[in-house]
């Protein structure tokens, strides 16, 4: 004999796992957009104190790399977010550690 359960019940146990892994998705999603920010202003640094455009361009750079960037149809790349990466990073040089760790257990990174 198979014990059927209450509607409610059923409804109960899915949206108790839409909400669960629906909450992880966007805290694993955060995590991968802070990485990606952190990465993005520690290339344009690593860049500027290696190149001489920075001595020739100053913030021309962000604003030439935004342009290139939405040529390649990528979006949120704007002068001012590039500016904000590239703050992200420089205040928080600390969590490069951190950072190479994740990117070490997300699979979407390994070859």
């Amino acid at each position: 004999q198979t014990c059927a359960l209450p509607i409610q019940q059923l409804i109960e146990s899915i949206e108790l796992t839409q909400n669960s892994l629906q909450q992880k998705a966007l805290s694993t999603v955060n995590q991968l957009a802070t990485i990606r920010n952190w990465l993005i202003g520690y290339y344009i640094v690593e860049f500027e104190q290696k190149g001489e455009e920075r001595a020739k361009y100053g913030d021309k750079l962000l604003k030439t790399l935004s342009e290139e960037l939405k040529k390649k149809r990528l979006k949120g790349f704007s002068a001012t977010n590039l500016k904000l990466f590239r703050q992200f990073y420089s205040t928080y040089p600390q969590i490069s550690q951190p950072v190479a760790d994740q990117l070490k257990n997300k699979s979407i990174f390994s070859c």
